[in-house]
Order: C-alpha cells, then sequence, then structure tokens
C-alpha cells in the first residue's frame, strides 16, 4: 500500500513538469504547434507598386542615331544695294543690286539603302546647294527627289555606298507617358541626343502645315533639330521633328512637335512614285466659323464652315457654290472644321464622286462633285486669312 501511495505521488508530479515544461516550449516556440501567433488586430492592407528599373538608352541610340544626317543649305540671295548720296543730289542713277549667300542647318533621316533621306520641306526650302554629312564623317551633296509643303515633308537622295538606315516604328502603337528620344543637329553642335515622354498625340491646328496630326513632346528640340528623328526607347523612327513652341521671351517651353512616321511613311512612297502627293480637293478655300458668325447663321459652334473663295472652273462654282455659302456635311456626315473637309477630301482619289450638302443663304442644298487633283500649296492662291485650301 505504501508503495502504491509512492508511485501515484511521483506520477502527479511527473504530469506536472510535464505539463509546465510544456507551457513554456508552446509559449516560447509557437511554430511547433503549425500555428502563427497572430497579432491583436488586423494588419493594413500593403498594396504592391511596380518596379521602377532605371535603364540606359544607349543601345536605342546605337541603333537609330547613325541614319541621322546633318544637313546644310545654302542660296544666294539678290537684294538692292543702297543708294549712293549722288542720287539724292543729282537725281536716280541705274540701280545696282548684289547678291550674298544665306545658309541654314538641319537634320535628316536615311530610311533606306538606296540613300533616300527624309527631312523637312522648311529645312530645304528655295536652296542652291544641299550638303550632308553623315554620323560617321562622310559628306556628299545631295539632290531633292520631291517636296510636299501641305505636310513639311521633304524627300532628298544621296549618292553614296554602305549607308546606315533608321528601323521604321508605328506611331499609331505611340501612346502618352511613352519615352521618346529626339536626335538632331541642333545649333550646329553635330550629332545631340535628347530625351522626354510623349505629351500628346493628334495635335492639329496649330498653323504650321495643311494636315497635322503631330506627336507633341516635350524632349527638347532647338534650331537645327528639324528634319531629325523622334525614335521610341527600341530605336525605331516615330516621327520626324519639326517644330517647337517658343515664348515672347525666348524661354522654354518643352512643348515640340514631330510629324508621325506613319504620315511620313506614306507621303514618301507617293513622292518615290510619282514624284507628288495626290490628294483630293473640291476647288474652293473653306474657313473656320467663329462664334459670332455661328450665331448669326443660326447653327451650333463647329457645325459648319464658311466658303471664302472658289476656283470659278471648278464644278463646285458650276453647281452654284459660292463664296459665303455655309458648308455643312460631306457624303452624309457633319463636317467639324475645315481642316476636317480638308482631311476628308485629300483622302480621296481624283474622278470620285462626292455629295456636298450646304446652305445659299437661307437656302439649303445637296450637290454632287467629282473629286479634282489637289494642286500643290506654291500653285494655290495665297489668301492671308487662311493657309490652307480645299
Amino acid at each position: 500500500m505504501q508503495n502504491t501511495r509512492i508511485l501515484f505521488s511521483f506520477l502527479i508530479r511527473a504530469v506536472v513538469v510535464g505539463l509546465a515544461a510544456a507551457f513554456l516550449v508552446v509559449w516560447w516556440k509557437p511554430a511547433l504547434l503549425g500555428k502563427t501567433s497572430a497579432p491583436l488586430q488586423s494588419a493594413p492592407t500593403v498594396y504592391s507598386r511596380p518596379a521602377v528599373v532605371m535603364q540606359s538608352f544607349a543601345d536605342a541610340v546605337a541603333r537609330a542615331a547613325p541614319a541621322v544626317v546633318n544637313i546644310y543649305t545654302a542660296r544666294v540671295v539678290t537684294e538692292r544695294a543702297q543708294a549712293p548720296a549722288l542720287n539724292q543730289l543729282f537725281g536716280d542713277f541705274w540701280p545696282s543690286y548684289r547678291q550674298r549667300i544665306e545658309r541654314s542647318l538641319g537634320s535628316g533621316v536615311i530610311v533606306n539603302t538606296q540613300g533616300t533621306i527624309v527631312t523637312n520641306q522648311h529645312v530645304i526650302a528655295g536652296a542652291d546647294s544641299i550638303r550632308v554629312q553623315l554620323a560617321d564623317g562622310r559628306i556628299a551633296d545631295a539632290t531633292i527627289v520631291g517636296q510636299d509643303p501641305d505636310t513639311d515633308i521633304a524627300i532628298l537622295h544621296l549618292a553614296m555606298d554602305k549607308l546606315p538606315v533608321m528601323p521604321l516604328g508605328r506611331s499609331d502603337a505611340l501612346r502618352v507617358g511613352d519615352i521618346v528620344l529626339a536626335i538632331g543637329n541642333p545649333y550646329g553642335l553635330s550629332q545631340t541626343v535628347t530625351q522626354g515622354i510623349v505629351s500628346a498625340t493628334g495635335r492639329g491646328q496649330l498653323g504650321l502645315a495643311t494636315f497635322e496630326n503631330f506627336i507633341q513632346t516635350d524632349a527638347a528640340i532647338n534650331l537645327g533639330n528639324s528634319g531629325g528623328a523622334l525614335i521610341d526607347a527600341q530605336g525605331d523612327l516615330v516621327g520626324i521633328n519639326t517644330a517647337v513652341l517658343n515664348r515672347a521671351d525666348g524661354g522654354p517651353e518643352g512643348i515640340g512637335f514631330a510629324i508621325p512616321v506613319n504620315l511620313v511613311r506614306g507621303v514618301m512612297e507617293q513622292i518615290l512614285k510619282a514624284g507628288h502627293v495626290v490628294r483630293g480637293w473640291l476647288g474652293f478655300v473653306p474657313q473656320d466659323l467663329s462664334d459670332e458668325q455661328a450665331v448669326q447663321l443660326g447653327i451650333a459652334a463647329g457645325g459648319g464652315i464658311t466658303v471664302v473663295n472658289i476656283l470659278v472652273k471648278s464644278q463646285a462654282y458650276q453647281a452654284g457654290v459660292r463664296p459665303g455659302d455655309l458648308i455643312m456635311g460631306l457624303k452624309g456626315a457633319p463636317v467639324r472644321n475645315s481642316q476636317d473637309l480638308v482631311s476628308k477630301v485629300a483622302a480621296l482619289p481624283p474622278g470620285a464622286l462626292v455629295e456636298l450638302e450646304g446652305r445659299h443663304g437661307r437656302e439649303p442644298y445637296k450637290v454632287k462633285l467629282t473629286v479634282l487633283e489637289r494642286p500643290t500649296r506654291q500653285m494655290q492662291p495665297q489668301l492671308p486669312q487662311q493657309p490652307q485650301s480645299q
């Protein structure tokens, strides 16, 4: 009996000690139970942010920069010399003239192995000589293949072997915020690269060209960058740098414009094929209505355009369209502004038949017209109020 009591007492002590040891172990290492200790209150939700990867654009520049060239132009300017003092004393003498050479600089892009260079039309306008310098230092004269002032694009030819070529990208795939690089010849400093983003796409009605669909960027574009390349982060050409918005005091704005490569590609193909760009035309000059004019005509703002001039020999004139008429629709679709009408008709092939909806005074009319071939800007009548014609 005594032995049973001793054994029972020993077992109780062993159980108590074991429970105490187990409590200490679990308190010290809760993971041994297969659970982790939970906090008293729920933890706040943590949102992950995309990792920002800093990278170099050296590979993109190395791929594109060799095909960007510097363009140097010169033209002879003849001007009348200042009249000598003897003219004032003894009457008029035979006028004398003097000549001087006016030089300018710009940039261009080689787009194929045949030596085709794309640049801005205003870079080579009126030039008597055009010299091109490649990134590797080679220099040669270039000839003009064709010009399109309506888009400010010119195509040159360079007779030289082993030319680097710029890979062409797609401007319609650009998104606001995409990184772009501008490569050109600013201020004659030779090839220079600047970096920025796409600030906007589809910019128009800036007064820079008849057909405008610009890429806006904050990549620095300066004097001499015109005609240079706007490339994406992979080194593909997405635009041709054209203009920059300057403040009156000369301060920086960070707003530059480039012609989309999709537009460049279409213009280049037509110039290489026909020597010029074939576009549709109806034979009259449209102009946007002011809000006051719209109110006077009893229409909403943006409800139409007015005719300011018309070609007398055109079908539009023969059909009764006159200056002052209100044009409201083309092919059953409303006309928003003059650039909208110009672009829609320009996309039509000459010979196509279209229906024009307008109003002469208070009398509405619909006429069917045959689309003509649009003449170049140099052949069109120049009106100070409206640079684009239709």
